[in-house]
């Protein structure tokens, strides 16, 4: 560890590599379903399965690549090995996903398998890659830095990949050959993107803390921090919500709006505004309180997506849809920042109650949450199609939706989210009932709490 600073280089070095993780991170789920549907002919039911099982997989691996990760920077000093391994390996599993040659179960059953590999490949990059910023500096303030830096290039992989990988496909004349052309060219600059900060990590000497803890022992550990397990439960059914939209986006593109291609139009409309919005969040919880903005922002997600029903319906259907978009990009920066943001007031108070801060416990349970919503999304969604009667078809042999089936995709689209984030609000109150036993929230950097 060094109390040096850390140059722009350095930080660009290390930052850019979250462009790559943000990129694998949002195209399956913006695109595997669908392309799963309605270019391989997977029923919509098992392609929904074939999305969630990865994510299931990601809880029980990720503890076991950061022991691993561990292991080696003692050993060696470095953590470059796990690093270079994922680097190389992600690239191609990924490509591998949307190069299936089979369709219908067999199809299923191929994406199943390198969606797992990749999944896997990706852990092996990002589990070591978040430990850096602790070993590039033993200063909060260069830490918090390093941090900013990542997050700006995160929201421009995030935006990269929305945005281009959908009109790859459709640049690519669609179909199959358009998701093979896009999966090869995005697996391209996921190598570069990646390679640079594992290169890098080799100057940065490794410094591991405590092997971190499974999900069982994690669990053991933070039972009886109500306040935790309030906000946690609020923010896995607003993760689900969320996961369903971007699930749904291709559908909804297709089958309401006139055209694949406005899927990538959907994206950035739902991600440009949350950069924008993010520092006025930070602003307005600082006045407020955190917990008031987090609950105004789920209130104004609801209607927004609920209004997306009748506005899909009306004439002119793209302008408004595109509006409340817009508006849901709004409550999303929110959605992302702020239940962050009052995370560490449950460890500290728990700190409070029990004498020890255990921190990688409750940060294991969190992301195990978050893994939970991501794929409950997906899931969800596919269930509401098969339910609706959604017939998958092969890009050689399309298939007409019966009205119940688009309705299905909207519905998906904007009230089932709606409901996942009007049923978050209970959670969000018993966490406020139980704020008194979190330590003042004046020490976070949003501001104190209303």
């Amino acid at each position: 560890m060094t109390g040096r600073e850390v140059s722009r280089r350095e930080l660009a070095r290390y930052a850019v590599g979250s462009i790559g993780t943000g990129i694998h991170s949002t195209v399956p789920g913006l695109l595997l379903l669908y392309f799963m549907t309605d270019a391989l002919g997977v029923p919509a039911g098992l392609a929904g399965l074939v999305v969630a099982l990865p994510k299931a997989w990601d809880a029980l691996f990720n503890p076991l690549v950061g022991a691993a990760s561990d292991r080696e920077a003692l050993r060696t000093g470095r953590r470059t090995r796990i690093l270079l391994a994922g680097t190389l390996a992600l690239p191609v599993a990924f490509a591998a996903m949307f190069l299936s040659p089979l369709t219908g179960s067999g199809a299923a059953a191929w994406v199943a398998v390198t969606f797992v590999l990749a999944s896997s490949a990706f852990a092996l990059f990002q589990v070591p890659y978040v430990a850096l910023p602790a070993e590039m500096s033993e200063q909060p303030r260069v830490r918090t830095r390093i941090t900013v830096w990542r997050i700006v290039c995160l929201t421009i992989g995030i935006l990269v990949a929305g945005g281009l990988a959908p009109a790859l496909v459709s640049l690519a004349g669609g179909g199959r050959g358009g998701y093979a052309v896009m999966a090869v060219a995005v697996a391209a600059l996921l190598l570069v993107t990646l390679l640079v900060p594992t290169l890098g990590a080799r100057t940065v000497p490794a410094r591991p803390g405590a092997e971190p803890l499974g999900l069982p022992a994690a669990l053991r550990t933070a039972r009886g921090n109500r306040a935790f397990f309030a906000l946690l439960g609020a923010f896995v059914l607003q993760a689900a919500a969320v996961a369903i939209m971007l699930a749904a986006a291709p559908y909804v593109a297709t089958y309401w709006l006139g055209g694949y291609g406005l899927t990538s139009v959907l994206f950035v409309c739902l991600v440009a505004p949350s950069a924008v919005a993010v520092p006025l969040w930070g602003r307005a919880a600082a006045r407020w309180g955190r917990l008031r903005c987090l609950t105004a922002a789920t209130g104004l997600f609801t209607v927004a997506s609920a209004a997306l029903w009748p506005a899909a319906h009306s004439g002119a259907r793209v302008g408004p849809v595109l509006v409340l978009c817009a508006l849901l990009g709004v409550a999303y920066a929110a959605l992302q920042v702020l239940p962050l943001s009052l995370l560490p007031d449950t460890v500290h108070a728990d700190a409070a109650r029990t004498g020890r801060l255990q921190s990688g416990a409750f940060t294991g349970l969190w992301t195990a949450g978050e893994t939970a919503g991501l794929a409950a999304g997906p899931g969800l969604f596919s269930l509401a199609l098969a339910a609706a009667g959604f017939v998958s078809s092969t890009t050689d042999h399309p298939v007409a939706q019966t009205g119940a089936a688009r309705a299905g995709v909207l519905l998906g689209f904007s009230l089932v989210p709606a409901a996942l984030m009007l049923l978050s609000l209970p959670a969000l109150r018993a966490y406020g009932r139980r704020r008194s036993a979190v330590p003042n929230a004046a020490h976070s950097p949003l501001g104190a709490e209303s």
